[in-house]
């Protein structure tokens, strides 16, 4: 049965061999490693903390302590487990600990992206995600790229594009990176087409430092641009699936909005499958575009990478 917790002892110090994790990683980092553990594993107690951050028994000790003090009604001590669960009456101490955040950290440990000892995950559940071909990216071009960001300079390239059969020497100065879903572009100024472009990170074959002055981007307003897109279900579906499709978005009141850079407006809209509209089949396009119009000037016409 779930009780109030015992008396925790209150050490007066922490031993010197705990004083470099504790200023390391800071009282209010673990906090919230409790509030995350009581949310999602329902259960924490001191030995969690001493093997994640590496602290005594005694430190472990006060941070419970603490969260206790500062949220007395999110736990109740459970004396035959001698652990600390969360109550009925939970709510969470932390903005973040949401389940966005619980669920991309899910995918992280799942694909290998994040370590386990790096996470706040305790117990997870079996979980999987659509394989996707790895994209081979060369360390040195990506060291290159972050180097000429970090410093506004420019690079020389060799560049396979889409539109060629050769590859190409581009001059450009690159100033941010972009995702699009599944691949990493570089957003840069091309001194050959005199204009900002993306170029896909994979296809760049060779990367030279030029040391000559780039740019920092301030001047790319498709950049710097954000394009309200407003979601909707597909009107020609019933209303029962429009309901439904409402909920798989997050929609209220029947809409949804995303905030969008203009340069990866190309990007967003295909992905969701809004750049080439197909009329007349509601159940493969369930959602539809309500300020195409509004966005009309800013639609992609040149901004895919090349």
């Amino acid at each position: 049965m779930s009780e109030v917790a015992p008396p925790i002892a209150q050490p007066s110090k922490v031993v010197a061999s705990d004083q470099r994790s504790v200023s390391r990683w800071g009282q209010d980092r673990r906090l919230e490693f409790v509030d995350f553990r009581l949310r999602w594993d329902g259960r924490i107690n001191r030995s969690d903390l001493t093997a994640f951050f590496g602290i005594s028994v005694p430190q472990a000790s006060l941070d419970i302590a603490k969260y206790l003090d500062l949220a007395p009604n999110n736990v109740a001590y459970d004396r035959s487990s001698k652990v600390y669960l969360a109550t009925d009456a939970f709510k969470p101490l932390y903005p973040a600990n949401h389940p966005d955040r619980y669920l991309n950290e899910l995918l992280a440990r799942t694909t290998g992206v994040l370590q386990p000892e790096l996470s706040f995950l305790g117990w997870t559940p079996p979980a999987a995600s659509v394989p996707s071909p790895a994209r081979a990216l060369q360390v040195d071009t990506l060291v290159a790229l972050l180097s000429a960001i970090r410093n506004a300079t420019a690079v020389v390239i060799l560049y396979q594009s889409m539109s060629s059969t050769e590859p190409e020497r581009r001059t450009v100065a690159p100033h941010a990176l972009g995702h699009d879903g599944f691949r990493w572009h570089v957003r840069a100024y091309c001194q050959s087409r005199l204009t900002f472009r993306d170029f896909v990170i994979a296809r760049i074959l060779n990367i030279e430092d030029t040391r000559t002055p780039g740019t920092d981007g301030k001047d790319d307003d498709a950049w710097h641009r954000h394009i309200r897109l407003v979601l909707a279900p597909n009107p020609e579906l019933p209303e029962a699936i429009r309901r439904v499709v409402e909920l798989d978005y997050g929609m209220n009141a029947g809409a949804v909005s995303l905030d969008c850079r203009q340069a990866l407006l190309f990007y967003s809209l295909k992905r969701l499958g809004l750049l080439d509209v197909q009329p007349g089949q509601p159940h493969v396009q369930q959602i539809v575009l309500r300020n195409r119009e509004e966005i009309a000037p800013f639609l992609p016409g040149n901004t895919a990478a090349r």
